[in-house]
């Protein structure tokens, strides 16, 4: 299990930092109960190591304009491998796509959109998902509202587990 990797100091340090990725390390080192100096080379050491990929603002969509948020559904009319990175690598050039997950099943891919307003979407579904090159369906879904949006992994599950296998 990838989580045994770590000692219970760098799962602490792991998910005080994604509940808030701003505070110090001083303050991050008295809340994991190290000094800092140790404190500062366990997180390099976790980013070096792919642990922490990243530090992020969690800004509001809605606040800065983007009013309409949509799951796009894709179905591929060719599953080989150099079709689905070609598609990959297109969805990392299109700003409003936001996510982008190949999926097992029915849907190839499932992208999370944003964009300002419901006539924005519809130009880039016409003009741009729907005429991409191997794109064989799409299938969209407007959110009207989202209940939860947690970034991460639980990390109380993880303790809960590595307990268990002790």
């Amino acid at each position: 299990m990838a989580g045994t990797r770590l000692d219970p100091i760098d799962r602490k340090i792991l998910a005080e930092l994604q509940a808030d990725g701003r505070m110090t390390n001083v303050e991050l080192a008295k809340r994991v109960g190290i000094s800092a100096p140790p404190c500062l080379r366990r997180v390099r050491t976790l980013e070096d190591a792919g642990f922490i990929k990243g530090y992020h603002a969690d800004v509001d969509a809605r606040e800065l304009g983007f009013e309409v948020q949509v799951f796009a559904m894709v179905g591929l009319q060719s599953q080989a491998e150099a079709d689905l990175s070609a598609f990959e690598e297109q969805c990392r050039n299109w700003p409003l796509v936001r996510e982008c997950h190949m999926l097992n099943g029915e849907v190839d891919f499932i992208l999370k959109c944003v964009a300002p307003d419901l006539s924005s979407f519809q130009k880039f579904l016409t003009s741009e998902l729907l005429t991409t090159g191997n794109v064989g369906s799409v299938k969209t879904s407007l959110v009207i509202r989202g209940a939860k949006d947690d970034p991460g992994v639980p990390f109380d599950v993880l303790e809960e587990r590595l307990s268990r296998s002790e």
